[in-house]
């Protein structure tokens, strides 16, 4: 594939930054933005199609949260390759190709959506439509290097945040085609999505560009593989990340499970999560890059862990309302904390290279370096944890009926990310305090 390249690319550098590099990187990370919110439509998709399931269909709970599992858990695999391919085929190329191989899942999964169809054709089905969860990692990458480091929160929480509402824009979908035509209707939701992609293909080819000088370094990613922050930021990662797409898949299977909603009601209810936490995700970035995110996921680990306190009294009482309000809290601050995680680590890696001496385009170019080959590691073992929610969903329902055991067990995590991002990023004992440039405290 073929393509416009951009030989040259300083974003650190004001000058070119002012009259030439802001505007293409803003179109870029638009059409960047596009792409990944299909991507995470068609990732989720089976959050929806599964409310579609009705009786005649003869799968269980249990099987409806492997569906979802299955997704979740081939979307986390594929961000790997999905983050060297950027470098390997270009941003542009690879925006263009991956959106197009979208039709595949959603292709087949019109094909199949309906009464009569064995249980391993949904399995096999859910599986492809986990490759739209690739495109978030390639997107990430490749929108990474666009923007010079004082910029980074606020564009890559703007483009993951404007991925993110994917979720509940499938969802609302989903709600318009149960309320209207019925649950009867499920391939109504694929006929929408079919031509966006290609809609979504055809302006990544003719408004990105590729950048020559992004390429992909097998000695960045071995460092940032045996570097221990990439495995603490991955930890981090799944505590919001993870918790936001799984909660994103299992919210409205949650909801008919547990508290006896119909599909339309479970549908009416189960968008207002996913698109509270997509559309603060810009937020979350953009006070870390104020207050640093260090700072801000501190914080926002409390609250995660204060709102699941909620939601556990709510599923033992099983009080709706009071469920409802510590859910959707829940997932505003899992997008919060999106942010301002994936703001740490371009700053994480800028202050490992002032510590070791860096200065300038230099320390910006160690940083660039080592984050871009972090970042895909950290989104796919952070997407794992949707994996892990969806998985402790199923056992808790299928043990004790109720998902109340799963939830202890979330907000046991949220205290150890708590903890680990004090003892990590924010506390100073004498020997940093001595040295403030090997302090994270501002990452």
């Amino acid at each position: 594939m073929t393509g416009r390249w951009i030989e040259q690319w300083e974003p650190e550098d004001e000058t070119f930054w002012r009259e030439t590099g802001e505007r293409v990187a803003r179109r870029n990370l638009w059409f960047s933005v596009l792409s990944e919110h299909i991507g995470f439509s068609i990732w989720t998709l089976w959050s929806v199609m599964v409310l579609f399931m009705g009786p005649e269909y003869g799968v269980d709970p249990a099987g409806k949260f492997f569906l979802i599992s299955t997704a979740t858990l081939v979307g986390a695999l594929v961000r790997v390759p999905y983050t060297f391919a950027v470098a390997r085929f270009g941003g542009r190329n690879w925006t263009v190709f991956s959106a197009l191989t979208l039709l595949v899942p959603a292709v087949a999964a019109f094909a199949v959506m309906e009464p009569g169809t064995s249980y391993g054709t949904f399995v096999a089905v859910a599986a492809l439509a986990g490759i739209g969860g690739g495109n978030f990692a390639s997107s990430m990458t490749n929108i990474n290097a666009f923007f010079p480091l004082r910029k980074k929160g606020w564009a890559l929480g703007l483009n993951a945040g404007g991925g993110n509402i994917g979720v509940p824009v499938v969802q609302l979908v989903g709600l318009l085609v149960i309320g209207t035509a019925g649950a009867a209707y499920p391939r109504i939701v694929l006929g929408v999505y079919i031509p966006l992609i290609v809609v979504a293909a055809l302006f990544a080819t003719f408004r990105m560009d590729n950048l020559r000088p992004v390429q992909n370094d097998t000695g960045a990613a071995l460092e940032a593989v045996r570097d221990p922050h990439t495995w603490i930021m991955a930890l981090l990662y799944i505590g919001t990340f993870g918790s936001y797409i799984g909660y994103s898949f299992a919210f409205g299977l949650v909801l008919q499970t547990q508290f006896g909603r119909t599909p339309l009601q479970a549908a009416s209810l189960t968008f207002i999560g996913p698109l509270l936490g997509s559309l603060i995700r810009p937020a979350g970035g953009w006070l870390a890059d104020r207050y640093g995110g260090a700072r801000i996921t501190l914080w926002n680990f409390a609250g995660m862990a204060a709102a699941t306190g909620v939601v556990v009294h709510a599923s033992r009482t099983e009080s709706l309302g009071v469920f409802l309000t510590g859910f959707i809290a829940l997932f505003v601050l899992t997008g919060l904390g999106n942010g301002s995680t994936f703001k740490m680590i371009p700053g994480i890696f800028h202050a490992k290279a002032v510590g070791k001496g860096m200065r300038g385009e230099e320390a910006a170019a160690y940083g660039r370096r080592l984050s871009g080959a972090a970042m895909g590691l950290i989104g796919a073992v952070g997407a794992l944890g949707g994996l892990a929610i969806n998985l402790a969903f199923r056992q808790s329902f299928q043990a004790a009926g109720s998902g109340t055991a799963a939830f202890w067990s979330f907000l046991a995590f949220y205290a150890v990310c708590f903890g680990v991002t004090w003892a990590v990023y924010l506390r100073r004992p004498a020997a940093v305090a001595a040295k403030p440039q090997l302090s994270y405290a501002e990452v």
